[in-house]
């Protein structure tokens, strides 16, 4: 059986219950988006360069650029001038915007992914 490779993935042999053994790839990928990644970088510090968060987030500084004037535009984020940096402020008040999680603000978001592992709140 011959399976289609991704770029850049990797292939690894899988167990499917059932079947025999057989090679799939395993692409590098993570459970949140490239929005997310960025507010949060933003969210973090607020005078950062976009081109440090691309480096912190992994993808160029362009798609950065792409991806602040698509939340900027959504009103997820603002950027106020501060001499010749900017300085962004991320609206914490809005929903989330898929509809298995409107119900929660993405400031909980931040918030929660912004937890130093050190401080328990059980």
């Amino acid at each position: 059986m011959s399976m289609t490779k991704l770029a850049g993935a990797k292939p690894s042999t899988a167990k499917v219950a059932g079947e025999e053994s057989r090679t799939v790839a395993s692409a590098n990928w993570t459970f949140m988006t490239n929005h997310t990644h960025v507010l949060l970088s933003l969210y973090r510090q607020p005078d950062q360069r976009l081109r440090d968060v691309a480096v912190a987030v992994g993808i160029t500084e362009r798609m950065v650029q792409r991806v602040v004037a698509e939340l900027v535009e959504a009103n997820y984020l603002m950027i106020t001038k501060q001499g010749r940096c900017n300085r962004y402020t991320v609206n914490a008040n809005l929903q989330l915007r898929h509809p298995l999680e409107k119900h929660h603000k993405i400031g909980e978001l931040l918030d929660l992914l912004s937890l130093d592992p050190g401080d328990d709140q059980a």
